[in-house]
């Protein structure tokens, strides 16, 4: 995780996963930032801003939407994003947002955010 997410992200990571330190303390931004510093570890991918890589705030913030609009297209396997570790925060390539099936689910508001099956029919015909 250290490669991919901020501090703050991986601390409520961990808190969130009941993972301790050697030590059997909670985790704080201050120690996995030490530790980083340490083992010399580079930033998160998104840390990097060449624009690459978005946090699902940053991905929300740039297709004007909230977070949780964000997070129902991943559930949905419309947006494609990736996960370290299960409760872990999600990456997201920038170049994704771009995707057509993006653009068309944004505009259905009001309506479920889900792909139709190639292969399925739909109940109502587009009129």
């Amino acid at each position: 995780m250290a490669t991919r997410f901020s501090d703050a992200d991986i601390v409520a990571t961990l808190n969130r996963m009941d993972v301790r330190t050697g030590q059997d303390k909670t985790w704080t931004a201050h120690r996995v930032a030490s530790i980083r510093r340490v083992r010399r570890i580079h930033a998160f991918r998104s840390a990097e801003k060449d624009g690459a890589w978005l946090t699902m705030r940053e991905a929300a913030a740039k297709l004007g939407v909230t977070s949780h609009v964000v997070r129902r297209m991943i559930q949905d396997g419309i947006l494609p994003a990736e996960q370290v570790v299960p409760g872990a925060p999600w990456q997201i390539q920038a170049e994704d947002l771009e995707n057509d099936d993006i653009i068309k689910a944004l505009r259905q508001k009001g309506r479920p955010r889900h792909t139709v099956s190639r292969d399925q029919l739909p109940m109502f015909p587009d009129t």
